[in-house]
């Protein structure tokens, strides 16, 4: 469960919990019914919040900033990169101006 889910189930406890009325003899009470949607919510976004640093972006390879001075990429290949074909295309000779006059 993320934070958005988290905030999301607060929210819809909070509506449960504070703003719907129900009959008197009812056969669930909604009011418990948000406050433990208002719980399970607080606790996920607090186990979010925890384990954030530990099983977030880095814990698995994937990595947002660089990556050091000289060391690889992570999950790079452990075999030398391929051949590569170089192509150098010879200079064109240079353009003079024709001998004699243009034709008519």
């Amino acid at each position: 469960m993320g934070i958005p889910v988290s905030f999301i189930l607060i929210a819809v406890g909070a509506v449960l919990a504070f703003a719907v009325h129900q009959d008197p003899n009812p056969s669930v009470d909604i009011d418990v019914v948000g406050w433990i949607l208002m719980l399970v919510g607080l606790a996920g976004l607090l186990l979010s919040l925890t384990l954030w640093e530990r099983l977030g972006p880095g814990a698995w390879g994937w990595h947002r900033g660089g990556y050091g001075a000289g060391a690889p990429p992570p999950g790079g290949s452990p075999y030398p990169p391929g051949r590569r074909t170089v192509v150098e295309e010879e200079e064109a000779p240079p353009l003079r101006p024709p001998d004699g006059p243009p034709p008519p």
